[in-house]
Formats: structure tokens, sequence, C-alpha cells
């Protein structure tokens, strides 16, 4: 979309202002990117909740319960990319799907998935990164909640969720045959939800790229996060667990990142840890798992998230 950012960049020129000067490129990256993402999160969040219309609880309870082992994590994961775009989003159908008596390790591959990976994240990763970045992106993530979940599993860790959780129980409700006029308003009344719920992390997020792209000099960026610095992917997995946001939120702070010299995959892996480890979506999944089993799954999740990032540091030259 390098067309409307020329355009705000004219606009900004009508009005007299330097678009060379510091304060006014910030000005530009920042309404330029606002635009941007409002645009592809509308869309996207309009076609993805279309899509998940068909995969209400109950009938991804239902889908999840046929499968066994292996091939159970990996429906699991796949379900994953059609739900909410954030962890604390996702915590709640772990809460229920745990509760209805699917496996732990299957929920956790769903846990793992919903928040890393989605369909916003490959078409919005296309759009900034280029189709095979975030093709890899997605089934990397995917392979990391299918083996984590599956880890879980052969842990026998269900001694350690809440007892409230497994005495919830489910109750089965049919979910009511909707038309296509229902999934096109319930796609709509959800863009129109996620869209206020988001927008606020939106503009933090493109504040704090804008302010990397035009006041963070190039060399700090390098010297923290580039290819001479072999701690580079630990230590961005670690700047984003204070973070809390979706991928919409990140993507601007990434893109900043990515242009001042930051390497591939230390990027990603801000992304990963940012949509996936939160500190307020484990707060909340701290309620329903003690912690023990908590620990497992943040270890679980960052030594994934770290593997992906020195991979991707690794295939950047090719990609």
């Amino acid at each position: 979309m390098q067309w409307l950012n020329a355009l705000v960049g004219r606009l900004l020129t009508s009005f007299r202002l330097d678009t060379a000067n510091r304060w006014v490129g910030s000005l530009q990256f920042f309404i330029y990117d606002v635009i941007k993402i409002t645009l592809l999160l509308c869309v996207l969040i309009f076609f993805i909740s279309y899509i998940q219309s068909f995969f209400p609880p109950e009938r991804s309870k239902k889908i999840l319960s046929r499968f066994h082992g292996l091939g159970a994590n990996t429906i699991a994961a796949l379900l994953g990319t059609v739900t909410p775009f954030c962890s604390c989003s996702s915590v709640p159908l772990f809460i229920g799907f745990t509760s209805a008596g699917l496996p732990l390790g299957v929920t956790f591959s769903f846990l793992i998935s919903s928040p890393m990976v989605d369909l916003g994240s490959l078409v919005l990763l296309t759009s900034i990164f280029g189709a095979s970045t975030a093709v890899l992106y997605v089934v990397l993530g995917l392979v990391v909640a299918i083996l984590g979940g599956s880890l879980i599993e052969k842990l026998h860790m269900e001694p350690h969720i809440e007892s409230f959780v497994l005495q919830a129980g489910s109750v089965d409700i049919e979910s009511p045959e909707l038309t296509t006029q229902d999934r096109l308003v319930y796609a709509r009344e959800q863009m129109a939800s996620t869209f206020k719920k988001v927008f606020p992390y939106i503009l933090i997020g493109v504040g704090i790229g804008a302010f990397i792209h035009n006041w963070i000099p190039e060399e700090w960026v390098v010297s923290l996060l580039g290819r001479d610095n072999p701690f580079g992917v630990f230590l961005a997995t670690l700047l984003g667990l204070p973070f809390y946001a979706d991928i919409f939120g990140t993507i601007p702070i990434a893109e900043a990142l990515l242009s001042k010299g930051a390497q591939l995959g230390t990027v990603l892996a801000f992304m990963m840890s940012v949509t996936t480890l939160s500190i307020p979506s484990l707060v909340m999944l701290r309620k329903a798992i003690k912690p023990k089993l908590l620990a497992m799954f943040v270890a679980i999740c960052l030594l994934g998230i770290i593997l992906v990032g020195y991979l991707f540091n690794a295939l950047q030259p090719l990609i």
C-alpha cells in the first residue's frame, strides 16, 4: 500500500509541512499505518468472523472429540486459527473445552495456536513481509502448538488443573443453523466489537512504531536486535512479555524494528511473545491451572518461539 503512504505524504505537503522533518515524518508514519492497519483489520475480521460462524464452541467440541492422538492436536491447532485474535479471548474457550472433557493436550494445542497464528496473521504478514515469510510463520506456529500440546498430554498434567474447571461440566446445546444473512450480521457485529476493543492497541502500537522509525538510531536497534547480537532473539522474546496486544498492534512495531536493521526472526519472536504470552493472559490462565502447569505452558511457548526466531534468522537470506 505504498500509494497510501505517498498520498498521506502529499496531503501533509499540501499543508506546507516538510516530510523530511522528524516530527512530520513521525506523523506521516502514524497516519499511514493507522489507516492501513484499520482497513486490513476491518476486512479481515469480517471475513474471519464469517468463517468462525461455522465453528461455534459446541461444533468445535464435537469436531475435536472425533479425533485422537496427534491428529486431535493437529485439528485443535487448526481450529485455533479461526478463533479470536488475542490470548485473553482464547482462555475462556480453553476452559470450556477442558470442562467438557476434551484431552488436556488437545485444549493446549488450541490455546497456543489461537493467539499465535490465525487467518488474519497470514494475510497481514503477507502484506508486510511477503507470502513466503507469512506461510512459514503460520506453519511453524502450528508446529509449536501441535508439539506443545502433545508434550503436555504425554506428561499427564491433568492433576494440575484447578478443581472448579473439572467440576464445571458442560451442557450440550445444539447451535441453531444460521442463514447466510445471519452469518453476515454476525460478521458485521464481530467486526464492530473487535474494532472497538483492538483500536486503542493499534494506536499505541503505531505510536511506538512511529517513534522507533523516526527517533531511535539505527545503530541501537542493530546492536540489540541485529545479526551481531546472538542473544537478540532471547531479548526480543522477553521484551514482548509485558505487552498486551494482538497481531494488529504488534505489526507496526515489528515493521519499524525491521526497517531499522533488526533481524526478521528476532522481530517475529517479539510478535509471537506479545500475542501468546502476554502477562494479562497468563494471569487469567492461572485462575484455571496450577503454577506447575502454567510454568510448563510458558516454558514450551518460550522454547518454541526462540527456536522459530533463530530458524527465521538463519533462513532470512533465502526468504
